[in-house]
């Protein structure tokens, strides 16, 4: 087993073998070397197959066409030009956006630009499991709502929400669905034609591709445009100006496509490691479970524990490759705004520890991690004894 023991998938995965080799073909052949945009010779022309042979990879794992793929740098990004761009192409019908406290910080930074900026939104809490029921989107949709903006499967406990009821909502009152799809893509089924969904951000590196490359959905037939963000070329439909790196792209079409084919059997597979996890950690004293029992992705395992300081508790388990909330919020110390929406006391919010695994994860290191988080709550414990009961 090498150490330290990688539980942190949810942050970034590793880059498939198959995916890095074709990526290193892609930067080795010269004949690749071309700019995709330049189809007046030959190799430019090779360089353009290869970013369509990857949209249509990344536009099969969602049950999307082609045509309604626009590659960007990442999710975030994406989350970005899905909200802002939405809401300044659409802002003559209306200037009311609806999402959650739990979001991604691209799209609360999104929705606050725009807020400073006359638009109304309106933040749904979710309950104690972290759960927004399709009733209370409905309720919060007023005359001028434009947009609905909600993640599939968070990112700090992996809670899923219902999205095809969500989105049948939206349908009904004439409303766009943006969903950020970066920790469910792959990981749970997708489809935005079933599920009536107008928008969905997707990152390559949450799903074994390579960092610097996401993508973004956007329906041909309901939404055809939004408002671009950066200004230069035509590329990308003219919503994404830029030349496009096609060894990137090629990257995150070969990782959709695996994904694709892998799908049921790492879904299995990363469920069997939540919970042989959970029932290893389910013997310490205090420990709790954030979000649903049961609504829940595979491969997040978010849980608190109560009676020790969260700092301490996070830097005694140097074996291991955890986060005490999401990525982007890490350099912070502040409480999991997550799960302080969830209700969880700061004392609990911030000894909080997020495990997430995937296609290289093995039962041998969830032991390992069982092994490392009981005796560092031992010790710390012994350290400074206190209540367990309430954090």
């Amino acid at each position: 087993m090498q150490l330290p023991v990688y539980l942190d998938y949810a942050a970034s995965t590793p880059v498939d073998p198959a995916v890095a080799a074709l990526m290193n073909d892609c930067l080795g052949r010269r004949a690749l070397a071309a700019n995709p945009a330049a189809l007046g010779h030959a190799a430019g022309r090779a360089a353009q197959a290869l970013v369509e042979k990857a949209r249509a990879q990344v536009a099969a794992l969602v049950n999307a066409q082609p045509a309604e793929i626009i590659f960007t740098s990442g999710a975030t990004e994406s989350d970005n030009l899905a909200v802002i761009g939405t809401a300044q192409f659409r802002e003559t019908r209306g200037r009311h956006l609806v999402t959650a406290l739990t979001e991604h910080k691209a799209v609360i930074e999104s929705c606050r630009h725009l807020a400073a900026r006359g638009w109304r939104i309106t933040w749904l809490r979710p309950d104690a499991d972290g759960l927004i029921a399709p009733a209370a989107v409905e309720a919060a949709l007023e005359p001028d709502t434009v947009l609905v903006s909600l993640m599939h499967v968070n990112n700090e406990t992996g809670v899923i929400l219902d999205v095809g009821a969500i989105g049948a909502i939206c349908r009904r009152h004439d409303v766009l669905l943006h969903v950020d799809a970066a920790q469910s893509a792959g990981r749970e089924v997708i489809d935005v034609r079933a599920q009536q969904i107008d928008l969905l951000s997707l990152s390559a590196h949450k799903l074994y591709g390579p960092k610097g490359v996401g993508a973004l959905f956007i329906d041909q037939e309901r939404v055809r445009r939004v408002a671009p963000l950066l200004f230069g070329g035509g590329q990308e439909r003219g919503l994404r100006p830029g030349t496009v790196a096609t060894h990137q792209v090629a990257g995150m079409g070969e990782a959709f496509r695996l994904a694709a084919e892998r799908l049921p059997d790492e879904a299995q597979h990363v469920r069997a490691l939540r919970d042989r996890l959970w029932a290893g950690l389910q013997q310490l004293p205090g420990i709790l479970l954030n979000g649903h029992v049961g609504q829940r992705s595979g491969h997040i395992l978010n849980v608190s524990v109560a009676g020790v300081e969260g700092e301490s508790l996070f830097y005694s388990l140097g074996g291991l490759c955890v986060a005490s909330g999401s990525a982007c919020t890490s350099l912070s110390n502040e409480a999991s705004p997550v799960l302080r929406a969830l209700g969880r006391p700061v004392a609990l919010a911030q000894s909080s520890i997020r495990f997430s695994f995937g296609r290289a994860s093995t039962a041998a290191e969830i032991d390992f991690a069982v092994g490392c988080v009981v005796q560092a709550v031992a010790h710390l414990r012994s350290f400074s004894p206190v209540s367990v009961a309430g954090g």
